[in-house]
């Protein structure tokens, strides 16, 4: 999956990459310059070539449309976008990008499709992990239409591991991630966030979402013991449990459950028997995984990376053509200062000839004293 540096806009990718305000200032420039001038921003190298045109080949020019921009600011971005290419940025910029309208397909039958996006290879690199979930939230937010209260939903997203999505988010990343949660649901999306403790999602979000499934805790350590008190307590009162308790006892297959009644009310907590999945709870092995990959209908869709031109190769271009005409500009300015050092010689009398000259006019003058004493 691949997303264009053009489709982040640059606010996503300000508070991605943390920037300061007067940082994110640039940013917004940079992608002005390029919708002005039809540059295609669409992966990092794209990026880091405007940022290296507008603080050298292309000061001047940025400096008089948008004014001026300081070289220090723009080192500190380019820091920030070379962090997230040394975590994997330049695979997941590019093209051709997800169109998440694919998660929402359905077979022959007019069965929904369940589409596993298996992201073991970014898990370990939670800047970037959070990165990509928070433009697939922002586009599958920015695509689909508002619904309101519809009877069933257009697409249910479980993000598993959710801790990953804010261990290394800042706190503009946080907030952006809290509207979308707030605002999606009008637009017939469900989000689920799978992780092991309620205390892996902030409160502000943990408080937005309706349905909440619990299993057991277990506490081994006096901080355990704090954190089942705090999970507790972001659940309904019940008069039939002691929560905190119960926490702790709950089997396998067994967890407590929340939902929202018909008046959007949370239900008393419930402790429910699961019903156990029907598949095999192990890993794939490396050929059955090619074999789901290959049997795919979209695999072909976005297997190949495709790399057009773009900011990077259309200023390569420009940037030739103004060492050229600075080439020109230069043999130009040194050939006329050749011409007039010629002609300041020109100018000159030769040595000899002066000398001839003024002993003719001496002769002159003292020809004409002479006469004038006689």
């Amino acid at each position: 999956m691949r997303a264009t540096i053009s489709e982040f806009g640059p606010v996503l990718l300000s508070r991605i990459l943390d920037l300061s305000e007067t940082q994110a200032g640039i940013v917004a420039i940079i992608f002005k310059y390029c919708d002005d001038n039809k540059l295609p921003l669409l992966d990092l190298k794209d990026f880091k070539k405007i940022l290296q045109f507008i603080t050298q080949e292309g000061k001047d020019e940025i400096q008089a449309e948008y004014g001026r921009i300081s070289t220090a600011s723009t080192g500190a971005i380019l820091r920030k976008i070379i962090e997230i290419e040394q975590q994997g940025g330049d695979l997941f910029f590019g093209e051709k990008s997800f169109e998440v309208e694919d998660l929402t397909r359905i077979d022959e039958n007019g069965r929904g499709v369940i589409s596993v996006l298996r992201l073991t290879d970014i898990q370990d690199r939670p800047k970037l992990f959070s990165t990509f979930m928070l433009q697939l939230l922002a586009e599958v937010y920015e695509t689909f239409p508002e619904q309101g209260d519809s009877d069933r939903p257009e697409l249910i997203i479980f993000i598993d591991e959710a801790h990953l999505v804010f261990d290394e988010a800042s706190k503009a990343l946080l907030n952006q991630i809290e509207s979308i949660v707030k605002l999606i649901r009008s637009k017939g999306i469900g989000l689920y966030f799978v992780t092991q403790n309620p205390k892996d999602v902030p409160e502000d979000i943990l408080a937005q979402l309706g349905l909440k499934i619990q299993h057991a805790l277990r506490a081994f350590t006096a901080k355990d013991r704090k954190a089942i008190k705090l999970a507790a307590e972001n659940y309904p009162s019940s008069e039939y449990y002691d929560t905190k308790e119960v926490l702790t006892q709950l089997g396998i297959g067994e967890a407590f459950i929340s939902v929202l009644n018909e008046k959007g009310i949370p239900t008393p907590l419930a402790r429910t028997m699961l019903r156990a999945p029907m598949s095999r709870m192990d890993v794939l092995t490396s050929k059955e995984l090619k074999e789901v990959i290959l049997g795919s209908k979209i695999y072909y869709k976005y297997k190949d990376n495709l790399d057009r031109e773009s900011a990077y190769e259309l200023l390569n271009n420009k940037i030739t053509q103004i060492k050229e005409v600075e080439k020109k500009q230069l043999e130009r300015e040194k050939e006329q200062k050749s011409r007039a050092s010629s002609t300041r010689r020109s100018t000159r009398q030769d040595p000899l000839v002066k000398v001839l000259t003024s002993a003719t006019f001496i002769r002159s003058v003292f020809g004409i004293l002479k006469k004038v004493m006689k």
